[in-house]
């Protein structure tokens, strides 16, 4: 059965015409959990589907905001319309950033061919956020061909941008802790390209060599090789590079048959996470709101009943709304 309505709303219209301040509207609703917003949504998923997205994750201090910044220039010289969603809250794109970042991409505010959105990751321990999920949603409607999110660092419990991109980018920076961290087997599974910025650092060879090894240890199915591309990001350098693997990369998914595979996993996912968040908080506003809730708990803490017990309890209906 299908719940698209007949006629759109104004905003719906504009959104997929490509009008920057429909797009800004949409995305502050969304990120104001307006019920307009998740409307808007609704409206325009079935035109959805059509943008690349590429995820950039990497431990904080790595260039990955001059990493996007360079490549949204490099994709414009294809012509491509280039979408920008930064969730590190330290990103250039907010009024945090580095006086150099912001010179840098003085020129992508003033791009009509590109639209540049920061957002609080709000806490979330994968990095992404309810409302950066569809804030990106509402940038592939609005008709932008790359869709590209910078996540929160990176660590054993933050990889969730495995589940929401069609190219995953993995940015390190030789000597530092930080990147010798993100070697571990469960980050080193989640990339499709690699890039070690800031690649003039006399321990880059060492990295890479580093990263090399721990490849060879991770379990990568299907038959993509995972490259690894030396970058200087604030010059501009290895950029060409890393445009032509992202693109080759989704050219090998499609011709695979994995993209469609992968978009698969990643919207189940997203229904799966959006549906345990929504029922976390219906949960917490009970505990105020029930006394039996309140008392369930209470039981817990008096060591009368164990935690799992009590969570069987609510799960099983036992305390109804």
């Amino acid at each position: 059965m299908n719940d698209a309505p007949t006629t759109m709303s104004p905003l719906a219209e504009r959104l997929l015409a490509g009008d920057k301040r429909a797009l800004a509207r949409a995305i502050t609703l969304i990120e104001s959990d307006d019920p307009a917003g998740w409307e808007l949504v609704r409206e325009v998923y079935p035109k959805t589907g059509k943008a690349r997205i590429v995820g950039f994750t990497g431990p904080p201090g790595v260039g990955k905001s001059t990493l996007i910044g360079a490549l949204t220039k490099e994709l414009r010289k294809e012509d491509r319309q280039v979408a920008v969603l930064s969730i590190d809250p330290s990103s250039p794109f907010t009024q945090g950033a580095l006086l150099g970042d912001r010179i840098r991409l003085t020129e992508h505010f003033l791009d009509k061919g590109v639209f540049i959105r920061s957002m609080a990751s709000r806490g979330a321990l994968g990095g992404l956020s309810e409302a950066a999920l569809q804030a990106a949603l509402v940038m592939d409607a609005a008709g932008k061909d790359d869709v590209l999110i910078e996540t929160v660092g990176v660590g054993q419990g933050e990889i969730d941008i495995v589940d929401h991109a069609d190219t995953i980018v993995l940015a390190l920076m030789p000597g530092s802790g930080d990147s010798i961290q993100a070697l571990k087997a469960g980050v080193m599974e989640i990339p499709d390209v690699i890039v070690v910025n800031k690649s003039d650092h006399p321990m880059t060879d060492t990295m890479i060599r580093e990263v090399r090894g721990a490849l060879s240890l991770a379990h990568t199915p299907g038959g993509w090789r995972v490259p690894i591309l030396r970058t200087e990001a604030a010059r501009g350098e290895g950029i060409e590079e890393l445009a032509a693997k992202v693109a080759e990369h989704r050219a090998f998914i499609e011709a695979e048959g994995t993209l469609a595979e992968r978009r698969a996993r990643n919207l189940c996912s997203e229904v799966l996470g959006l549906a345990t968040a929504r029922l976390r908080r219906r949960l917490e506003a009970a505990i105020e709101d029930d006394p039996r809730v309140a008392e369930l708990l209470n039981r817990v803490v008096s060591r009368e009943l164990d935690p799992a017990s009590a969570a069987a309890e609510l799960l099983e209906g036992e305390i109804d709304e």
